[in-house]
């Protein structure tokens, strides 16, 4: 029979996981003692709180919080001492105002065995991860939250690191899933394997649950670290910046933007050109580059501050939205939002891809969260328009109607059958700029826009179309 998870090696112990991440020596350990007492395990003594360690410290000097679970070969279900250190992880980064960063592996158990894993799911331990989940959606928005998946999440353990805002996993290492394969193939005569069903490819491929492939446990470490450099500590503060004031004359690489677009308007192009020239030092941080990668997102600066960016890519689709895409999309922007990175929106889209599979499955609803993403957000927005943005596309894709602050069109642009020329002349666009100069219309725009104060209309929260 084919178990959950199957691990060739032994695993670090989870103090040792958290000391990697962290500056050296600025691991302070919570809750040092809890559950370090013997075990009624029938296997050997084994102190039950070491499974979990929680404390906070230093990433790149700034404060963090952090939990890692890891069972090295025992399979240990969610105990109460488990959840007390993970939740005191949760209020620590709550109460101080900083990230949160999770590291989880929890063992072998497979999800259907009635002598521990179901417990730890919601029966004997008296749903033990329900109180985890509550305390990340209330951190949601609120303070940063990032898991490092590095070995097995079964059952509701999978849930966790999908409630957070950002998941790295490792090729042939980590794996997340809600049932065990062999359940599967029991109850459905499905057969699949683990890393068919749950591995680190899927989720980043397949599922959209991942935002990063790491080849091992040290690069998925960097990205982590790369990530929060990003990020502000938490949603009452503006980004990490390292204020750098942009030459405004084009630099050696922006004149290639005059001639990136291809004459044949259905020929691809690689947007990346696009957006690397007009960030410092060409630099984007990815976020789920193989999933739906008909659309770019990611981390970049612009005068040493942080932005997101969103942009279609011609190479895959032809850009065109699709659901994947557009939940890609608005989950980013939210995020970003939360978090007072202004978005950059780069648009090159023929329309939504068609087919009645789409259809079956809601595009319409998918797309309609694409739209409440931008419609609600409140930082500062810039669109630029490359090429084409045909139909409601166009409305959808960060339009000056939808909220934009600053909407800007190539000469090769046409919104609809209109060119850019026109569509300016109609308060569609602000104006037609020269490729080249894209990023000093994008520079000067985003210094004007950092005394923005944008507010909604008081209310409990929204009701995003999900």
């Amino acid at each position: 029979m084919t178990t959950a998870h199957h691990r060739p090696h032994i695993a670090p112990s989870p103090g040792r996981r958290v000391e990697l991440l962290l500056d050296e020596g600025s691991f302070v350990e919570l809750e040092e003692f809890l559950g370090q007492r013997p075990s009624d395990d029938p296997a050997g003594v084994r102190p039950t709180g070491s499974d979990v360690v929680s404390g906070y410290g230093t990433v790149d000097g700034r404060p963090v919080a952090a939990f890692a679970t890891c069972v090295p070969g025992f399979g240990t279900p969610l105990r109460d001492t488990h959840r007390r250190k993970i939740v005191t992880a949760l209020d620590f980064a709550l109460k101080t105002g900083c990230p949160v960063i999770g590291i989880h592996d929890c063992g072998d158990r497979r999800v259907q065995d009635p002598t521990g894993a179901i417990g730890s799911y919601g029966g004997s331990y008296g749903g033990s991860y329900g109180e985890v989940f509550r305390r990340q959606a209330q951190a949601s928005g609120v303070i940063p939250q990032i898991s490092l998946v590095l070995g097995a999440c079964v059952g509701s353990a999978a849930h966790s690191p999908a409630l957070g805002d950002f998941t790295v996993m490792v090729d042939q290492t980590s794996h997340m899933l809600t049932t065990a394969t062999d359940v599967i193939e029991a109850v459905t005569g499905e057969g699949t394997g683990i890393e068919e069903l749950g591995g680190a490819r899927t989720h980043n491929t397949v599922s959209g649950n991942a935002h990063h492939l790491a080849d091992d446990a040290g690069e998925a470490i960097e990205y982590v670290k790369t990530l929060l450099s990003y990020l502000p500590s938490n949603n009452h503060e503006q980004p990490p910046a390292a204020p750098d004031e942009a030459d405004l004359d084009p630099c050696d690489g922006e004149p290639l933007l005059d001639t990136v677009v291809p004459e044949t308007a259905h020929q691809p192009y690689d947007m990346h050109e696009v957006v690397e020239a007009v960030l410092d030092d060409g630099e984007l941080l990815e976020t789920q580059a193989l999933f739906a990668p008909n659309i770019i997102t990611g981390f970049g600066s612009v005068e040493g501050h942080p932005a997101g960016i969103v942009a279609n890519q011609p190479l895959h689709l032809a850009g065109c939205l699709d659901i994947d895409a557009t939940e890609k999309a608005a989950r980013f922007i939210r995020t970003c939002d939360a978090f007072n990175l202004p978005v950059l929106t780069f648009v090159d889209v023929p329309g939504f891809l068609p087919g009645i599979d789409q259809e079956y499955r809601g595009i319409g609803r998918h797309c309609a969260q694409l739209i409440y993403a931008y419609a609600e957000a409140t930082v500062p927005l810039v669109t630029v328009i490359t090429r084409q943005a045909h139909g409601g596309t166009y409305d959808v894709m960060g339009s000056r109607q939808l909220g934009a602050d600053l909407s800007f069109a190539w000469p090769t642009a046409r919104i609809g059958t209109t060119g850019a020329r026109d569509a300016a002349e109609r308060g569609w666009v602000d104006g037609v700029i020269r490729p080249s100069r894209t990023r000093h219309h994008i520079v000067r725009g985003l210094r004007a826009l950092r005394s923005k104060r944008g507010t909604q209309p008081p209310k409990k929260h929204g009701n995003i179309p999900l």
